[in-house]
């Protein structure tokens, strides 16, 4: 919200109002944290074996992000994920980017999520990932980068929409002041795209959320999303494939499906195909979408793009397959699959993240700067042991936020993640999801390790700002 200077664009209304709540803002954050325990938000922490539920841990002071930053920010994910999109579709067809040498074969061919059954598949409107999530993080410098791309199940994105439903109560005349961008419209968005994807387009076409039940931590959100937008929530056990037509088991007979936004990994989709021993997936959806007789959301085998190690090349992807250059740009990225790169981070732990190429929720990160000497023998094990497994990064002096920790105002280390949906029309939030660190200087803002969350405001400051006296310049209905 600050920059050198004072309030970053857009922040500065902001900024005033805030300091005008005083010791209200206190009392905002305790009727935030009233609301979602009303609302029943809550998510599920794996934790030794057992999952327990919690609360949505959420900051009541937003993040604010001005238009001017944000347009350019939203073509370049859009950018981002057609270039994505099309090497997804080369992987599965022609190999044009690997026989070029725009991407060596291994890092492709010795994908965990690359699936030779989708070889000689062409997806609806040739879309892999119709939905994905990208983190971004501003450095010290200002620039906001793209930290990673989440291809497969991204989540998150009910919890962006939760959060701007409970600052509207908790500040609802900041809302009637400021000219804050809307995040409402993603399901009806989302509905739009699934619907587009349908094999019977004359029809209505029917959509299921599959989703793995409800031990998985992100099941409040599959539940969400289905009663936004108006589709079935499903379990494997509640599909039946019959000659390659997938059907939905009802009280009044079996109803066909034409969309599957499946929520589950590719590996549990099918267990015909892969994995025999899974019960969350339907026999036969493999050869049922193969046929063209359904369509699934994101297309079995969109993972492929989704790898760390894949990351470090998107950008000479976009050269490839558009001809432009990335208008968002990579943190600068070091992939231990190559000799003389491995080298570099063995010999510079100290100063480097390193991660692992397919995790997810913040596990097994390496942070160079809070490593003990043991830490370090650890990750030099494991790199050297399985090099394809791990890239590394800069530590980034990644930007911060002012969030309420312990009735205090202190600054907190923040990511972001819009969400963008790919088809005709392409869709990326005014906003996302804000993660942030509840721990002082940590750099971790996954909720499944203690982060929190905040409400991502992105505000024209060519508007309108509120007057001194509290008078609007510009009312907008949300």
């Amino acid at each position: 919200m600050l920059g050198t200077d004072g309030p970053r664009p857009a922040c500065d209304g902001v900024v005033d109002l805030l300091h005008a709540l005083g010791t209200d803002l206190h009392e905002r954050q305790a009727a935030a944290e009233l609301a979602i325990r009303a609302m029943g938000i809550s998510f599920t922490v794996y934790s030794e074996g057992a999952n327990i539920d919690r609360e949505w841990p959420f900051d009541v002071i937003p993040r604010v992000l001005s238009t001017h930053e944000w347009d350019r920010i939203a073509a370049g994910l859009t950018q981002r994920l057609i270039a994505l999109n099309l090497f997804i579709d080369d992987v599965y067809g022609e190999g044009r980017a690997i026989r070029n040498g725009v991407v060596p074969a291994e890092v492709v061919g010795d994908s965990p999520n690359l699936r030779p059954e989708c070889r000689g598949v062409r997806p609806a409107q040739g879309t892999w990932a119709h939905i994905s999530g990208s983190d971004l993080v501003r450095d010290g410098d200002g620039t906001m980068y793209v930290l990673e791309d989440n291809l497969r199940v991204p989540s998150g994105v009910s919890y962006m929409l939760e959060n701007r439903q409970i600052t509207k109560r908790v500040f609802a005349d900041l809302f009637r002041d400021l000219d804050i961008h809307p995040v409402d419209a993603y399901p009806t968005r989302l509905r739009e795209l699934l619907g587009s994807l349908s094999p019977r387009p004359g029809d209505l076409p029917v959509i299921v959320v599959l989703t793995p039940g409800v031990h998985n931590s992100a099941y409040f959100e599959h539940a969400f999303l289905a009663q936004q937008m108006g589709a079935h929530l499903v379990e494997g056990r509640d599909l039946v494939v019959d000659d390659e037509v997938v059907y939905l088991r009802t009280v009044g007979g079996l109803e066909r499906v034409d969309v599957v936004y499946r929520r589950v990994d590719d590996l549990f989709l099918d267990p015909e195909v892969f994995r025999p021993d899974s019960a969350l997936g339907v026999p036969g959806l493999m050869a049922a979408w193969r046929a063209g007789n359904v369509a699934i959301a994101n297309a079995p085998g969109a993972g492929v793009a989704d790898d760390k190690v894949l990351y470090a090349y998107v950008p000479a992807l976009i050269h490839y397959y558009l001809g432009e250059e990335a208008l968002v740009p990579n943190v600068e990225t070091f992939v231990c699959l190559d000799d003389r790169q491995r080298k570099h981070v063995l010999a510079n732990l100290d100063h480097l993240v390193v991660k692992p190429a397919n995790e997810s929720g913040g596990y097994g990160i390496f942070v160079g700067s809070h490593a003990s000497e043991a830490d370090k023998d650890e990750i030099r094990r494991r790199v050297e042991a399985d090099p394809r497994n791990y890239v590394a990064q800069p530590i980034l002096a990644l930007s911060t936020a002012p969030t309420l920790c312990d009735g205090v105002i202190a600054p907190r280390h923040v990511d972001l993640r819009p969400f963008i949906l790919t088809g005709e029309h392409p869709y990326v939030t005014t906003g996302g999801l804000t993660r942030v660190a509840r721990q002082e200087g940590s750099l971790i803002v996954n909720s499944s390790q203690g982060g929190g969350s905040k409400d991502t405001w992105i505000i024209d400051p060519d508007v309108g700002r509120p007057a001194a006296s509290g008078l609007t310049i510009e009312v907008r209905d949300r």
